[in-house]
């Protein structure tokens, strides 16, 4: 039986933990009813069919980040992607601009003057994005209802629920990092790549059904998903461990006894971030020269999406290079060996043989730099799966989904999300023992 104590403090966690995670529940409820609700003055019936003939093209791709709402034409359809490309541009621009780069040393003044920019920009680019797809989908034979929405009614109207229905997203997306679990632009992507997965496995399994090689076809990528579940994990959770050893000092009365501990370097510090980054800077050029292709195989939009197609040798170079670019750009801004140095420095603690100081912070940085190097190979191989697989008959799409950068975003969005769980619970756990301890102390005194 369970003691009256651990019993309340339990209860304690649950209570501040079960509220998180209903908002986050109820944050996907209303993203995945969004991406239902149609931008008025389309013919459904043709937008869809068009969606569908592009299933395996980038279109296709595209859509799947989308969670099915850019196939249903929603007012969701642009997604979370103009918000990642503000996010990208202003983080790049950080680097670069003294004035950002002492914004960030600010502290929470600062950050929120950062978040705001990045709004304003997001704006902005949600304007240009959302007037190029209204331009491509008017250019398109019987698109657009005419008579509903004549001339530029439908371009304003359009236009307007496509920037709206991003600067929704944005929102959703930080109400969910403050209010409920995990990060959420990563958990709104994790959402509308769940809710396409049996729906494409269920697909893959009826277009297989003529021929028996079609259906071993999609038994190997559902067996190949799961090795590469195993194998993404297993990485997600590799580390390099350098160890660091605090000297023996005296405060005050007590001495403190020599200790030794160790400096964790994780082999994939940025996390899913790069493959985001990646594929929305990758996606969005394609899909607009998708829209605006003329018809004919010369003409410069058509080049252009053939040369993004997937398994395109300029696309897996230009993939690859913004995979290993966002790699150490990220990790990067999230690490910064001098810090730590410094840090390790005014503790006393020191890494055997390694200097204090520079010479430390030198060692980190060369360590840091080598597991960057396997992180980025790591992450830009499992991206490129589909390309692989893209000419495999029946399992194209299937790919899409139990292949490369959804699946790496489904692992590792999933495993910081129990992590952030088990943290949540752990800290409201620790803060009810705190107080506990502070009001037998009080009794105590008097």
């Amino acid at each position: 039986m369970a003691a009256p104590g651990k019993s309340l403090s339990n209860k304690k966690s649950q209570s501040e933990l079960m509220p998180r995670l209903g908002f986050l529940l109820m944050a996907i409820l209303v993203y995945r009813l969004g991406t239902h609700v149609p931008v008025p003055g389309l013919n459904f019936e043709v937008v869809s069919d068009f969606f569908k003939q592009q299933s395996e093209t980038i279109l296709g791709l595209f859509n799947m980040f989308s969670g099915g709402a850019l196939e249903r034409m929603s007012i969701l359809a642009l997604g979370i992607m103009p918000y990642i490309s503000a996010s990208i541009i202003m983080q790049l621009l950080g680097a670069v601009s003294p004035s950002l780069e002492q914004l960030k040393k600010e502290g929470d003044a600062g950050r929120r003057k950062m978040s705001q920019y990045t709004r304003y920009l997001t704006i902005a680019l949600a304007i240009v994005q959302a007037f190029f797809v209204t331009q491509g989908l008017a250019s398109q034979e019987n698109f657009v209802d005419s008579e509903a929405f004549p001339g530029m009614t439908f371009h304003f109207v359009a236009t307007v629920s496509l920037v709206t229905g991003a600067v929704f997203m944005m929102w959703l997306g930080e109400q969910i990092t403050e209010r409920g679990i995990g990060n959420g632009i990563s958990m709104l992507i994790f959402a509308g790549i769940v809710a396409g997965i049996i729906p494409a496995i269920g697909g893959a399994f009826t277009s297989a059904q003529t021929s028996s090689t079609g259906i071993f076809a999609v038994l190997f990528m559902l067996v190949f998903a799961v090795a590469i579940i195993w194998f993404v994990v297993f990485i997600e959770r590799g580390q390099r461990q350098i160890t660091v050893n605090y000297a023996k000092r005296q405060q005050g009365r007590k001495v403190f006894a020599a200790q030794t501990s160790h400096l964790p370097l994780k082999v994939n510090m940025a996390g899913v971030i790069p493959a985001i980054f990646a594929s929305s800077l990758l996606l969005f050029p394609a899909s607009i020269s998708q829209f605006f292709g003329d018809g004919s195989s010369e003409g410069v939009m058509q080049l252009i999406t053939a040369a993004l197609g997937q398994g395109q040798p300029l696309q897996i170079v230009v993939f690859t290079a913004l995979i290993v670019f966002f790699c150490f750009f990220y990790t990067a801004l999230m690490f910064n060996p001098n810090e730590v140095a410094d840090n390790l420095k005014k503790s006393g603690a020191y890494i055997p043989g390694i200097r204090p100081g520079e010479q430390s912070a030198k060692y980190i940085d060369s360590v840091l730099t080598r597991l960057t190097v396997i992180g980025s190979i790591y992450m830009a191989g499992i991206c490129l799966i589909p390309q692989v697989l893209t000419n495999i008959p029946n399992i194209s799409t299937l790919a899409n989904y139990l292949g490369g950068t959804s699946l790496l975003i489904v692992v590792v969005v999933l495993m910081d999300f129990m992590a952030q769980v088990q943290s949540h619970a752990m800290s409201q756990q620790y803060d009810s023992l705190m107080k506990k301890s502070n009001l037998k102390g009080n009794s105590a005194g008097r």
